[in-house]
């Protein structure tokens, strides 16, 4: 073990070690000192945990830092001016760490590490830079954009964030997690302030903050939406990245974090820990899941001519990924100019501590982790490549604590080898986005194949039915923050991003979508109707789907980004929800799709559906054509015909392979019939034998059949509409 103690340093007042001078003359007017702490001497400490964590004897510092030569505790007042700037006195192998004591919560403070600065090997240690610690629990100040910030000699103190120690409790009252099933999840991804920032249920005070989620206004919504959990937009301490603040606008939608471990100021009123805290417990209290979209790929310190905030100043080569031939330059996996190397062991831990953080001490119920396979690849001298079985993927499912929690990945990243749907290990979900892309292309755009559809519909076992994995690994969806809203998609042939100051080049062209003849709003009844109709289709779809369903959130009362379809930069009417033209209607329609998933446990399936015949002839699911026959594999391929239906088996239909998994799930379960006319025209479809009560019809204004009576022979089904019926 490497254990030593490093000489004292000069008192801070006389700042007169080798690499002071400029922050001197940036950070002291003439007559001012560095304060009166100045003589204080901390004590050895010890290293761990990392960050700040008070005691009873006061606060340890623990900084992990590979190159540093010295690595020095600055304290800083209300102001944000430094008034004691002292070395960290041990280094235990690669951390550095110090007890300051007799101090307690509520100490602002910062680090200054010296080190190599040679962007040539990769180092760029900066001593004149103020820097935040990567395990900081909560923030002090505000955070502006200067030339400081850059590799230069400026001090940047007075422009950043100060770390605050944090060590608050808070009354839980008994507040235990939800612990839904994944099979019985519905999903809704949501933006905390978008959600309530003009919902006039909401106190002022609270709208488009935490506590604005749990308002009961909010949350009776939620419940009647029949929604399980709130998937929410970052929540990271994050900042604007200085393009938008030149141009008037931020980032909305939070994806450029720069604290792991706090939650961000700008969606609080006051105290950002305890807010969030409360909307937590609020949520907990109706039965509501908490997941979280976190950012472990990237941060806010951007490419190599970006700002010296944080991780680049502690250890720029230990935690980003560096060209291998150029380490002046970064592995831009991510599209945002640098990469985190979770490949890097304390990398790793940082990932790790901040997860368990935030299921431990704010009570969250799982995390969607945005660009994931950057967390999945290998070393970069080892070539990059992605593995599902990589360290932190490993770490993550031997933890006792995150074991237990929902993972989700977006499986997808800009590196090479980037796309990796299905790739990920048995225990996590993935947004599927073929499922999107392929239900929107067979209702809306009509360019899908049967086959398709019907193996996305099923789970999409060829995607995840692989390694112990199940349909519940697919988390299927029309919609997201990212791209059109469901009415959008039935509204717009061309994104309208106009207002994001990039002349209409940001976000894809490939959308999917379809305007049914008139571009955007419009008056006309024909329209507003197939538009509807076409809604209602794919959220039923979306609903009636093996796999677990999420909902934009928005989507129900029919909002509209006016064919913005990247509106990462957009805080207000664009990105916020509409509450004065909700659509009710729809919301109440929504409702239903949601009882019916919980009224029938074939539609959320633990195994997959096999289509295989048991000793008794049944099956847990048969694929039906137009005439009421099974389909056969030349009709599977037919290009241009987009009407068919499916029967799912009831009580005791599981096939061999599932029975012994689902058996619970089928008790008292009726079969279950499906009828599908993605066509332009009406079609008479036939019935399998018997009496079948219709539950549901999209083509219907407000999906109720006309009539509920059972039904047999045959059924005429609207166009670009779907029918649910049950065996009576």
């Amino acid at each position: 073990m490497n254990d030593s103690i490093h000489p004292d340093a000069p008192a801070p007042a006389s700042l007169d070690h080798p690499t002071a001078s400029a922050a001197r003359r940036s950070r002291e007017a003439p007559g001012e000192t560095v304060g009166a702490a100045q003589a204080t001497r901390l004590l050895p400490g010890r290293p761990w945990p990392l960050g700040a964590t008070q005691g009873p004897d006061g606060v340890n510092f623990a900084l992990f830092s590979v190159h540093a030569t010295r690595v020095w505790l600055c304290l800083l007042d209300e102001a944000g001016r430094e008034t004691a700037r002292l070395p960290l006195p041990r280094r235990t192998e690669d951390v550095w760490h110090g007890l300051l004591p007799g101090a307690a919560a509520g100490l602002a403070y910062g680090y200054r590490v010296e080190g190599p600065r040679s962007a040539a090997t990769g180092h760029r240690f900066n001593p004149a830079k103020l820097l935040i610690d990567p395990y900081a629990r909560r923030f002090a100040g505000h955070f502006a954009w200067s030339d400081d910030h850059l590799d230069n000699d400026a001090d940047n103190a007075r422009h950043t964030l100060r770390a605050v120690v944090d060590a608050s409790g808070f009354d839980w009252r008994g507040d235990a997690p939800p612990a839904i099933p994944l099979e019985d999840t519905v999903l809704y991804e949501v933006h905390v302030k978008g959600a309530t920032a003009a919902h006039p249920g909401v106190p002022e005070r609270d709208r488009g903050r935490y506590r604005g989620l749990a308002a009961p206004a909010f949350v009776d919504h939620l419940k009647r939406l029949g929604v399980t959990a709130v998937s929410l937009l970052p929540v990271h301490q994050a900042i604007d990245e200085r393009p938008l603040v030149e141009r008037g606008l931020v980032n909305y939608w939070g994806y450029n974090t720069i604290g792991f471990f706090a939650p961000d100021a700008r969606l609080a009123e006051s105290d950002p820990v305890a807010e969030f805290r409360e909307m937590v417990r609020g949520l907990h209290a109706a039965g509501l899941e908490v997941i979280l979209d976190v950012v472990y790929n990237h941060t806010a310190e951007g490419d190599d001519r970006g700002p010296i905030l944080s991780f680049r100043g502690i250890d720029n080569v230990a935690y980003y990924r560096l060209l291998p031939n150029e380490p002046a330059h970064y592995e831009n996996l991510t599209g945002t100019g640098n990469a985190l190397d979770a490949s890097h062991p304390r990398v790793m831990q940082l990932v790790l501590d901040s997860l368990r953080y935030w299921v431990e001490q704010m009570h969250v119920d799982g995390f969607r982790f945005d660009l994931a396979p950057v967390l999945g690849r290998k070393a970069v001298h080892r070539g990059s490549a992605f593995s599902g079985r990589a360290a932190l993927f490993q770490a993550i499912a031997q933890d006792p604590v995150l074991a237990r929690v929902k993972l989700i990945a977006e499986p997808w990243d800009v590196g090479p080898g980037g796309y990796q749907l299905g790739a990920f290990p048995a225990g996590w979900s993935e947004w599927n986005d073929r499922y999107r892309d392929q239900i929107r292309a067979f209702w809306v755009r009509k360019a899908a194949y049967r086959g398709e559809i019907a193996s996305r519909i099923a789970g999409s076992r060829d995607v995840f039915g692989h390694h112990r994995r199940s349909p519940t690994a697919s988390v299927n969806y029309i919609a997201a923050h990212d791209g059109f809203t469901l009415h959008d998609v039935v509204s717009y042939d061309r994104r309208h991003n106009e207002a994001n100051g990039e002349d209409n080049r940001d976000g894809t062209a490939d959308n999917h979508s379809w305007n049914c003849g008139v571009e955007g709003p419009t008056p006309l009844l024909a329209v507003n109707a197939l538009r509807g109709r076409l809604k209602r289709a794919m959220l039923a779809t979306l609903f009636l789907s093996q796999g677990v369903p999420m909902l934009l959130g928005g989507d129900e009362i029919g909002r509209s980004q006016q064919g913005n379809n990247n509106a990462y930069n957009q805080d207000g009417p664009i990105s916020w929800f509409d509450w004065t033209h909700a659509d009710e209607a729809l919301a109440g329609y929504v409702a239903k799709l949601a009882a019916l998933r919980r009224r029938y446990p074939q539609l959320r399936r633990r195994a997959w559906l096999e289509g295989h015949a048991d000793a008794q002839g049944r099956r847990d699911i048969t694929w039906l054509n137009r005439r009421g026959e099974e389909m056969n594999e030349r009709q599977w391929g037919e290009w241009g015909r987009y009407a068919f239906g499916f029967l799912l088996g009831g009580t005791g239909t599981a096939s061999s392979a599932s029975a012994a998994v689902d058996a619970a799930d089928a008790v008292d379960a009726p079969e279950l019939l499906v009828l599908i006319n993605g066509e332009a025209s009406d079609w008479t479809m036939a019935i399998p034998p018997g009496a079948w009560r219709p539950v549901l019809d999209t083509g219907q204004r407000d999906g109720v059949p006309e009539s509920d009576a059972p039904v047999s022979g045959q059924w005429l089904i609207k166009a670009r509409s779907l029918a649910f019926f049950e065996r009576t």
